[in-house]
């Protein structure tokens, strides 16, 4: 989710559940050793519960990195053992951390002697084609020794070679049996899956099964589903009434970042895109709002123009 879980996409997907646990962009050690600590790490009281991803190797590189997460309020510090893309692979960290367990459970104990939040990783169930059960299994066990206690378990290996990030998505076969299972080899563990979940139906038969389940691209693409995540599975009402109503708040939101962000409210806009996914109009009200002719407009302008988008006849709609 690298580029699009933002604080601005936080606050966004905030206004959709206010139970759900967010997670941030992967931010890497370097990143905040090195560069703009505060651009790195600012987030909105109304984002909790929020956690930090990092992206490391080193054991006090992470340590450092998690308590400055701590110092900014984060209420989790999660360590990324599973992105491939080349790009993260060059720096030694993501996927083929899991090629090194000890590795990784030093850089979970130094976290976890750093900080007093909770310390998580999340992974894949293998690297490249080996479908080997048992290599999964000594990772978990090996870094639960060093006190990680919850696991985000994408079902699918990671090719480390030969694939795009996107590929890496779609081409390895889920495997949700191998999650379920280690659930039944750790049962004092908290085990999350991750991937390919798209319906509500998938989330109850994987809770039946683990602890949690983590959504991310259908969540991004299709947002108004976390509009019933608050009732459906934390007993609480729901955050917004309907569509309109999280429009009209994104719009103030807009208005009043967007005067200091480099592409204005425009980078706020391109996160709520899904919003109107599946209604009538839709494409026209996407069209309106990454429209870049209308940047130098004013947000309520932008969005009075969307919502007549949205109301037209598709035959008169630009």
């Amino acid at each position: 989710m690298m580029e699009w879980t933002d604080r601005h996409c936080r606050w966004f997907h905030r206004q959709l559940t206010r139970h759900a646990r967010l997670y941030t962009e992967m931010v890497t050690t370097g990143a905040l050793l090195h560069g703009d600590v505060a651009r790195q790490l600012r987030f909105g009281t109304e984002e909790h519960p929020v956690a930090l991803q990092l992206g490391g190797h080193v054991p006090r590189e992470l340590a450092v990195a998690a308590r400055m997460g701590e110092a900014w309020g984060y209420d989790e510090i999660n360590l990324n053992c599973g992105c491939p893309s080349p790009r993260v692979q060059r720096g030694a960290f993501g996927a083929c951390l899991m090629a090194h367990p000890q590795l990784v459970a030093d850089c979970v104990r130094a976290m976890c002697d750093a900080v007093r939040v909770p310390v998580t990783v999340k992974h894949r169930i293998g690297i490249d084609r080996v479908e080997d059960y048992g290599f999964v299994r000594d990772f978990v066990g090996t870094v639960a020794e060093a006190g990680c206690a919850v696991f985000i378990v994408h079902a699918r290996n990671a090719w480390l070679e030969g694939l795009s990030p996107a590929e890496n998505r779609t081409v390895p076969p889920l495997r949700y049996g191998v999650v379920h299972r280690l659930k039944r080899d750790f049962p004092q563990l908290t085990i999350v899956v991750n991937g390919g979940i798209t319906i509500d139906a998938q989330v109850a038969e994987h809770l039946a099964q683990v602890d949690g389940v983590m959504v991310g691209r259908q969540a991004y693409h299709n947002p108004w589903w976390m509009a019933s995540w608050d009732a459906a599975y934390f007993g609480a009402p729901h955050s917004v009434s309907d569509r309109d109503a999280v429009e009209a708040r994104m719009v103030e939101y807009m208005e009043r970042e967007g005067p200091s962000l480099p592409g204005g409210w425009y980078a706020i806009a391109r996160h709520m895109l899904g919003l109107r996914h599946g209604q009538p109009g839709a494409r026209r009200w996407r069209q309106v709002w990454s429209d870049h002719r209308l940047k130098h407009r004013r947000p309520h302008e932008v969005a009075t123009l969307a919502r007549a988008a949205l109301r037209a006849p598709a035959s008169s709609a630009a």
